[in-house]
């Protein structure tokens, strides 16, 4: 089976090569998914560029953070398939900055394979990681199955800021991470809380599974698994209903879910 390690040396023919000005634009049918490849060596950029065009993508492709970044300004991207070991501005900073802009799903390469590389880029907001050397066969479902969860997820109602979020009684800082409670009394949220309660007042009255809040919150393989998404949830009715049994703010959903059952205010 192939892999990306040795794939240049048996099938690479030179491609479009993306320098510091240029960028390297593919495949027309706007109608395929877009994805941007950001590697700085050509040996595995190219040919998993090619690879990916062979298998019903567009594909474009970058040879550092700064093409990367004119890529997405000018072209409508689907996926970034990103290398984390890059010269210069690295590929954790740029996944960190896509995350903070977009909500563009972003596949991190590595060339480690230690559990705290993979937490640390999932932490960044990576939607998934592969470690090379890897088989283009693997890249391609691991393409696909992202590009259709992130696909398949309900669209926040805008993108994270700092801000102060009002519902009911109480506020969200989003800056300080803190609730502020009727009484002016701010209590800290853990990681686990506040990504939560984010994304559930991202997407008002709208179920989500178990699986998708997983997703939303990227903690497939990093802080949230199995149950931790009702741990989470019980403890943040603990801290805003007045009622846990009968919660006000999030409603479990029949069938296995939540939703966050008020409008928030947006009191920035």
């Amino acid at each position: 089976m192939r892999n990306f390690a040795t794939i240049a040396v048996a099938e690479g023919e030179p491609g479009p090569h993306v320098g510091p000005m240029d960028i390297a634009v593919t495949t027309k049918d706007e109608t395929k998914p877009h994805v941007l490849v950001v590697e700085d060596s050509r040996d595995i950029r190219e040919p998993l560029a090619r690879y990916l065009r062979e298998h019903g993508y567009r594909a474009t492709t970058a040879a550092d953070a700064q093409v990367a970044r004119k890529v997405m300004k000018s072209s409508g991207i689907d996926l970034v398939v990103l290398d984390i070991m890059m010269p210069g501005e690295d590929g954790l900073s740029l996944c960190r900055s896509i995350r903070e802009s977009s909500q563009t799903p972003v596949i991190l390469l590595t060339a480690r394979n230690e559990e705290v590389d993979r937490i640390v880029g999932l932490e960044m907001g990576a939607d998934d990681y592969i470690a090379k050397p890897f088989s283009p066969r693997e890249l391609i479902a691991r393409v696909a199955a992202v590009l259709r969860r992130t696909q398949a997820l309900p669209p926040r109602q805008k993108p994270p800021e700092v801000s102060r979020i009002r519902f009911g009684e109480w506020t969200l800082d989003t800056g300080q991470r803190e609730l502020i409670g009727p009484d002016g009394v701010a209590s800290p949220l853990s990681s686990g809380e506040f990504r939560l309660l984010t994304v559930l007042l991202e997407r008002p009255k709208i179920a989500l599974t178990r699986n998708q809040l997983l997703d939303l919150t990227k903690g497939r393989e990093a802080e949230f698994f199995d149950r931790s998404i009702d741990n989470h949830v019980s403890r943040l009715r603990k801290k805003i209903e007045p009622d846990p049994r009968n919660p006000r703010y999030i409603k479990t959903v029949w069938g296995g879910g939540y939703m966050f059952a008020v409008e928030p205010e947006d009191i920035s």
